[in-house]
């Protein structure tokens, strides 16, 4: 009968005593497994971490750009990566690196939070921000309300 069902005899639990074994098609099983395997990895989302580089003497304006691209980044539900690279003498002065991602992190407090607190790596000073979604929200609400008064002003 098994022969014309074409059926297996499967090892399901080999560690438990008696091993447990189950009559069924292997190959369907097999199958219904890849494709659970598959619609699971369609469901998981990846997150990617993104880098940033600054140095301590950057100028204003290019700190702006930077920072602006983090802001995107953490805005698309990215992590990012911010740098500080240190050269030479630079490196007598970690303050001057903890002081720009203090600012980075304050200025794009309203879409991430800091997730890794700045540490010095060798010639590298590092700090992992994330995407926060409640940040996000409170900051758009803030939006909302200040441009709702500023148009109440206007009224007058």
């Amino acid at each position: 009968m098994a022969r014309e069902l074409e059926l297996d005899l499967v090892e399901v639990a080999d560690k438990a005593n008696p091993p447990v074994c189950r009559i069924m098609d292997y190959g369907k099983y097999k199958y219904e497994a890849a494709q659970r395997a598959k619609e699971s990895r369609r469901k998981s989302s990846s997150i990617v971490v993104k880098e940033m580089k600054y140095r301590p003497k950057i100028g204003q304006g290019d700190f702006d750009t930077k920072t602006r691209k983090v802001a995107e980044f953490l805005a698309q539900g990215n992590k990012v990566k911010v740098t500080i690279m240190f050269r030479g003498r630079e490196m007598q002065h970690p303050e001057l690196g903890r002081r720009i991602l203090d600012r980075v992190a304050d200025e794009v407090a309203h879409l991430g939070r800091v997730e890794v607190r700045p540490k010095q790596d060798g010639r590298n000073m590092t700090m992992v921000l994330g995407p926060d979604k409640k940040a996000r929200s409170a900051h758009a609400a803030e939006q909302k309300r200040s441009e709702r008064d500023e148009g109440s002003q206007a009224a007058y």
